[in-house]
């Protein structure tokens, strides 16, 4: 599979972070058309106290790299993309690659 991953860094506000992002942001999003898969996370201080570098990631899931460019080039993925300024306080890195599982043992 080939993905987007999104890792959003602290933002000024956490609390009005993840109100938008669950209240506007996914509800943008999901007319997005072609996903396979879509995961996200709040990360959470390490076991020592220590503070994430990141507050939040989503993870965009489809077969190809082409693949998830018509979705991120369609009109609700351009929308998608434009509204992280309206969130992301802290600032997105956008991360591309096909995942590969490891067997565990």
């Amino acid at each position: 599979m080939y993905k987007v991953t999104v890792l959003y860094g602290p933002p000024d506000s956490t609390e009005e972070f993840d109100r938008y992002y669950d209240q506007t942001h996914i509800p943008l999003a999901q007319e997005m058309t072609g996903l396979k898969r879509w995961t996200v996370c709040r990360f959470e201080p390490a076991p020592d106290g220590t503070p994430p570098e990141y507050h939040y990631q989503a993870e965009l899931y489809t077969d190809s790299r082409a693949d998830l460019e018509l979705v991120l080039e369609s009109q609700a993925g351009k929308a998608a993309n434009e509204d992280v300024a309206n969130f992301a306080s802290g600032g997105a890195v956008f991360l591309f690659g096909e995942e590969r599982e490891v067997p565990v043992r």
